[in-house]
């Protein structure tokens, strides 16, 4: 497993948090997935062999959220 931390920009609401977790985890190759509201950042646990942090970032910007370069 490897890990990836995104940082997102601000997030507005505690579910927020519950939708780019579920979103993430749905997704094809992710083991986990945390977001921590305060620092607005998303820490992703996941398989090399199925995905990378290209289209990790991909499902986060679907969802509607921005991730900070």
């Amino acid at each position: 497993m490897k890990k990836v931390i995104f940082q997102l920009e601000q997030l507005t609401c505690p579910s927020c948090i519950k939708k780019i977790e579920t979103g993430l985890i749905e997704s094809h190759g992710v083991e986990d997935a945390f977001v921590f509201f305060k620092s607005c950042k998303a820490k992703v646990e996941y398989d090399s062999n199925q995905t990378n942090p290209a289209s990790l970032k991909s499902v986060i910007e679907e969802l509607g959220f921005s991730v900070i370069s």
